[in-house]
């Protein structure tokens, strides 16, 4: 506040008294001086002051502080203030444009002051939308960004013992960073439990509900035995009463130390297995209802072996579905790609299998590979 005064102490008398004459300047200089400064006054006072050097600056010399650097304080205020603040240095901006034109109409334009009235439009958008977040500055998106590594992390295997790899690969529709699919996973001695999801929808419009269905999932696998997983997330699913979708998924556990695996699904897309003996994918039979529909969720596991050089492959409908054409084709399919990672190796070969299946479909895809070396 003391720095305040000084400014407008140092200004000449002229423009001491034209300032005085603007009801809007007045009023904010005694709501300053009352009351303490929080942030947000701080703030909104050095986005005034520097309008106000802007404003009579650009009077002074055009060449200097030309009329159109007031829109770096219009994206300030978009930034930093709440929409209230914000409408009152939209305020002073316009007065300052009214005292720049009252000098010079040539000094404003219509360009600028279009470019002012946008750039007012999409600074207020935007503190709303940070007003209604409860957050400061581009805090929202450093959020979301958190949000989106937090839920990467969480989608990554466990250290698996000698003898065991992993592969994981997800691509989400459009290029975004958010979608629909992840996978969650808990290893305990040598047991492993991998769960593949898929929300309905994708892109970010899915985003949302995969953020938080990830943290609940993932703090259910592990608590409790392996057959209880799914109906768990059924009834989680089913308090929640969404009406936006449904939800899919298929579980995993396998046993490190003998290979022995279980997989159950929820409208999942099959499970496949490849059997380095015959060299041959063999399609999983294990099936269920999809997860939120029914009260009490009823699926049929299978059981079966890994052994060496055998492989497990989980996938989502993003990668073998397309309309108009059949499941079962689109599997076929995906299969067909899958030879090629035998002679590649399943490592180097997983990304380039999602990427080419991928490339035919606009929707959020992801790949869970575990194999025995």
């Amino acid at each position: 506040m003391v720095m305040l005064q000084r400014l407008v102490h140092l200004l000449p008398p002229r423009v001491r008294a034209f300032l005085r004459r603007i009801p809007v300047l007045v009023a904010f200089y005694r709501w300053l001086r009352r009351g303490k400064l929080t942030r947000e006054r701080y703030v909104f006072a050095a986005l005034a002051v520097l309008t106000v050097i802007l404003g009579i600056g650009a009077t002074e010399s055009r060449s200097w502080t030309p009329s159109g650097a007031l829109v770096l304080t219009v994206l300030g205020g978009g930034l930093l203030l709440k929409v209230r603040g914000l409408v009152a240095l939209l305020a002073l901006v316009a007065a300052m444009v009214g005292y720049n034109a009252w000098h010079d109409r040539d000094a404003i334009g219509l360009t600028m002051i279009a470019t002012l009235v946008i750039t007012a439009v999409l600074a207020l958008t935007l503190a709303r939308t940070r007003q209604q977040l409860g957050v400061q500055g581009l805090r929202g998106d450093s959020m979301l960004l958190e949000l989106r590594d937090r839920l990467r992390r969480q989608g990554e295997m466990p250290e698996l013992p000698g003898g065991w790899d992993s592969q994981v690969v997800m691509l989400q529709a459009g290029g975004s960073s958010f979608g629909g699919d992840f996978t969650v996973s808990v290893r305990r001695g040598d047991v492993l439990e991998v769960a593949l999801v898929d929300v309905s929808g994708k892109g970010t419009d899915a985003g949302t509900r995969a953020l938080m269905l990830s943290g609940a999932f993932g703090g259910l696998l592990g608590s409790i035995q392996p057959d209880r997983f799914l109906p768990a997330c059924n009834d989680y699913l089913h308090r929640q009463q969404w009406d936006e979708g449904f939800v899919t998924a298929v579980h995993v556990t396998i046993d490190l130390s003998t290979g022995e695996y279980t997989v159950e699904s929820a409208g999942h897309p099959p499970a496949v297995q490849f059997d380095a003996g015959s060299g041959t994918w063999q399609v999983s039979p294990a099936k269920g209802v999809v997860l939120g529909v029914v009260p009490d969720m009823r699926s049929v596991p299978e059981s079966g072996l890994l052994r060496s050089g055998d492989a497990l492959l989980l996938y989502t409908d993003g990668l073998v579905e397309s309309p108009g054409r059949d499941l079962d084709a689109g599997i076929d399919r995906l299969l067909g790609e899958a030879e090629r990672l035998v002679p590649q190796g399943f490592r180097k070969g997983a990304r380039e299998l999602v990427e080419t299946m991928a490339a035919e479909r606009d929707d959020d895809c992801a790949l869970v590979l575990i194999w025995r070396t």
